[in-house]
């Protein structure tokens, strides 16, 4: 996957739980693992904006793009 979601060096920054941010962002624990974990295949603006605003960061300080191992863009 060509986007990578660094939430969890933010809240480790922030000193902050996934559960904690879980409640303040309003999504369920589980569904903050499935972003965390990559495995999400998208994320809603709202979302983002929540999750920047309880972590305090801008989202580039939470998504990241790399080319694949090959250099091309991913399909």
């Amino acid at each position: 996957m060509a986007i990578i979601v660094n939430v969890d060096v933010m809240m480790a920054r922030r000193k902050m739980s996934s559960g904690e941010l879980a409640e303040r962002v309003g999504i369920t624990p589980a569904n903050l693992s499935v972003l965390k974990t990559g495995k999400a295949k998208a994320i809603r603006f709202t979302t983002l904006e929540a999750i920047c605003q309880a972590l305090d960061c801008q989202p580039g300080d939470i998504l990241e793009y790399r080319a694949d191992d090959d250099g091309q863009h991913a399909p």
